[in-house]
C-alpha cells in the first residue's frame, strides 16, 4: 500500500503542471485552478486501483471538477462589478517546446476572455482538443459525452474562437522590445513616446471588481490613453510605486508594486503591427493574492490624490 501511494504521488507530481494548465484555461482563475488540482489529488489518493493511464484518469477528473466549478462561477461573474478579467498568470507550469508560442497565446487575457463566450462543455472540449491535443475518445470520457457530441462541441467552439481569435505580433522578440519602450516611456511620463507606441484604436480598461480604484469606463484612442498614462506617472513614482516589467499570461506585461513591493495591479499588453492594441489592468486584490502581499489600493489612491493636489511630496 505504501509503495502504491508513493507511485501515485510520483504520477501526480509529474502531471501536476498539465492538470493546472487545463484547469486554469477552463476557469480563468489561478486560485480555483489550484483548488481543482488539489481536489483531483484527493480523489486519486482515495481511488482503489491504479488506473492504466494516470494521465487520462487525472485529466478526466480535473476537467470534470473544473466544469462544475465554472458553472457556479458563471453565476457569480454575472453580478461582478465592472469588467471581469482572468486572474493574472505569471508563469504557465506546463511546457511543450514544440508548441510554446501556441500555449502562450492560448493563455493570453484576450484568448481567455474569448473562451468566456463558450459554454462550460464547449470550453472544456476546446481546451483539451485545440490546446493540449487530446483525442476525442479521451475527451468524451473526460466530459461524459459521446465522441460524436464532442466533435460537434469542438466544431462550434472552434467556429466561435476563430471568429474573434486574438491576433498578436508574430515576432515575440519585437513584442518584448516594444513593451520595454512602452514601460520606459511610462516611467518617464513621456507623452509623445507613449502616443507613438499606441495603435489608432487602442483601448485601456481595468478590472477592480469594486474592491480597488479602477477606470470608470474604457479609455479609447492614443491621445486619451497616452495623456492619462503620462499624467499619472510622476505621482505614482512620488508615492513609491514602481513598474516590474515581466510577462503576464504569456504576453508582455508588468506588475505595479508599492514602496514595500506589494502588488498594486497587473497589466498586460496586446501588441500587433508594431503598436499596442489593448492595455488591461487587473486591480481586484482578490485576483492578486497569489502574487504575494497585496497593496492597499485605496490608501495609495488617497496618497496619490494628495500628491497631485500638491499636499505632499516624494517620500
Amino acid at each position: 500500500m505504501g509503495v502504491d501511494r508513493v507511485s501515485r504521488a510520483e504520477d501526480f507530481e509529474e502531471l501536476r503542471p498539465l492538470l493546472f494548465s487545463i484547469a486554469y484555461r477552463i476557469l480563468g482563475s489561478v486560485s480555483e485552478a489550484e483548488d481543482a488540482v488539489q481536489e483531483t489529488w484527493l480523489g486519486y489518493e482515495g481511488y482503489r486501483e491504479r488506473p492504466d493511464s494516470p494521465k487520462a484518469f487525472l485529466s478526466t477528473v480535473v476537467t470534470r471538477i473544473s466544469i462544475n466549478v465554472l458553472r457556479s462561477a458563471r453565476v457569480r461573474r454575472e453580478a461582478y462589478v465592472g469588467p471581469w478579467f482572468p486572474e493574472p498568470l505569471l508563469a504557465d507550469p506546463y511546457e511543450d517546446p514544440e508548441r510554446s508560442a501556441e500555449l502562450a497565446d492560448s493563455v493570453s487575457m484576450a484568448a481567455l476572455l474569448l473562451l468566456e463566450r463558450l459554454s462550460p462543455l464547449e470550453r472544456a472540449v476546446f481546451v483539451l482538443r485545440e490546446v493540449f491535443g487530446f483525442g476525442f475518445t479521451e475527451i468524451a470520457s473526460a466530459v461524459g459525452r459521446s465522441e460524436a457530441a464532442c466533435r460537434q462541441l469542438a466544431v462550434r467552439a472552434r467556429r466561435h474562437m476563430d471568429a474573434g481569435r486574438p491576433r498578436f505580433e508574430a515576432d515575440r522578440r519585437e513584442r518584448e522590445q516594444l513593451a520595454d519602450r512602452f514601460f520606459e516611456a511610462f516611467r518617464e511620463g513621456d507623452l509623445d513616446a507613449l502616443r507613438h507606441l499606441l495603435a489608432a484604436d487602442v483601448q485601456m480598461t481595468g478590472d477592480g471588481g469594486g474592491k480597488a480604484p479602477q477606470l470608470p469606463k474604457p479609455l479609447l484612442g492614443p491621445e486619451n490613453v497616452a495623456r492619462v498614462l503620462a499624467a499619472v506617472a510622476a505621482p505614482l513614482a512620488g508615492i513609491g510605486v514602481f513598474v516590474e516589467a515581466r510577462p503576464v499570461n504569456g504576453q508582455p506585461g508588468a506588475i505595479l508594486r508599492d514602496r514595500d513591493a506589494k502588488a498594486l495591479n497587473a497589466l498586460t499588453l496586446d501588441i500587433l503591427d508594431g503598436r499596442i492594441q489593448t492595455i488591461r489592468i487587473v486591480s481586484n486584490p482578490d485576483k492578486l493574492a497569489h502574487l504575494g502581499p497585496v497593496a492597499d489600493a485605496w490608501a495609495l489612491s488617497r496618497e496619490f490624490n494628495r500628491l497631485r493636489r500638491g499636499e505632499g511630496g516624494r517620500r
